[in-house]
């Protein structure tokens, strides 16, 4: 119970600094909830992974429907009962724990005010093996749109004080064998609601509610590859 009441309490404070630091992230809670009194709170994810990135005007790597979209490669090894994506526009790194990858394109323009209206898909691919992840085989992929999200009232403000921030939980709750969390290559797409250019700085993050050793996110399949085989 104490501990119960541990997390709440942090959890307040997390939900205190949204509204004090609009570029401070709190703890990443899973779709499992618990109340302590009167705060309901989202247990947290026990595996986080953060990335931290920056979209430039015509670096997009496919447009679909008429919006310039930009993908997230990740590699998950082993079932998982969920997985959580989030993303907030400009980046932060306060309150971002470990690990944490921070891409060239970030460190180029760390300093940079520009951020953009996030809206984040999860897509699942038919690539199962990581020795099948090639450039071909990816481009030739079939993908499926497991989840999307746009404007997360549980997300921090963004500087033009709107709740424009991104976040969605999908579980295996469908018993669709086409549609499961099972071991395989998915990417996190992101563009903006309004069609138009992207750009600014962001942070993503991708959470599981149990520990998945060897978790890969990378911007391009090259970086990927070099996770996997753990070069750096």
């Amino acid at each position: 119970m104490k501990k119960l009441i541990y997390v709440a309490a942090t959890l307040f404070f997390s939900l205190f600094y949204f509204h004090a630091d609009a570029q401070k992230i709190g703890t990443f809670g899973s779709s499992v909830t618990e109340s302590a009194g009167p705060v309901t709170i989202h247990i947290p994810y026990h595996d986080v992974i953060s990335y931290l990135g920056y979209v430039s005007e015509g670096t997009e790597d496919e447009i679909r429907d008429g919006k310039k979209f930009y993908y997230l490669y990740v590699w998950i090894p082993a079932y998982a009962p969920e997985l959580g994506v989030r993303m907030m526009s400009p980046a932060t790194e306060n309150g971002v724990k470990e690990p944490i990858i921070v891409s060239e394109a970030y460190k180029e323009h760390k300093s940079s005010k520009d951020f953009f209206d996030t809206y984040i898909t999860l897509e699942r691919s038919d690539i199962f093996n990581p020795e099948e992840i090639t450039e071909e085989n990816v481009k030739n992929a079939t993908w499926i749109i497991l989840d999307s999200n746009d404007d997360s009232r549980e997300m921090p403000k963004q500087p033009n004080k709107k709740r424009y921030n991104s976040l969605l939980r999908y579980g295996n709750l469908t018993g669709s064998s086409g549609e499961a969390l099972i071991v395989g290559l998915y990417r996190i797409g992101f563009t903006s609601y309004k069609k138009g250019d992207v750009k600014g700085t962001f942070l993503a993050q991708i959470g599981s509610p149990v520990k998945l050793d060897g978790v890969a996110i990378a911007k391009t399949i090259e970086e990927l590859n070099k996770q996997l085989k753990g070069e750096k």
